[in-house]
């Protein structure tokens, strides 16, 4: 019998469950966000992250490949688009280097699970 896992649902990607911690972690740094940003980064950086878990939960009900690998690739742009917001946040002193390491650390993660679905998709061919 073999220890390895079918996936049946979107949850049981690697790739979701480590960009869902990564929403989490937006989610609760926000929240101490100045007023005057619940607009402009709050807002953006918790759509950026909560984009990244949608398109590869959209993109795992997929039925075609390319459908799939489409949503992926979103995903993948999602990750960027918030790893520069973050670094705004910390380059204008709203986030601390020890928490901005620890997002960073985390989105690194999530971009390299990704990178990995759409290689395999790839190689899948």
């Amino acid at each position: 019998m073999s220890n390895i896992s079918k996936i049946t649902k979107f949850t049981d990607l690697n790739a979701w469950q480590e960009a869902h911690k990564l929403v989490v972690a937006i989610y609760k740094i926000t929240k101490g966000f100045p007023k005057e940003e619940l607009f402009g980064l709050v807002s953006q950086m918790r759509r950026s992250a909560v984009s990244i878990t949608s398109n590869l939960a959209e993109g795992f009900g997929r039925q075609g490949q390319a459908d799939k690998k489409q949503f992926y690739i979103v995903a993948r742009g999602s990750v960027t688009e918030l790893q520069n917001q973050m670094l705004i946040c910390h380059d204008v002193g709203i986030i601390s280097a020890k928490s901005f390491s620890g997002l960073s650390d985390q989105s690194v993660i999530v971009h390299k699970l990704i990178v990995g679905l759409i290689k395999s998709m790839e190689r899948g061919k």
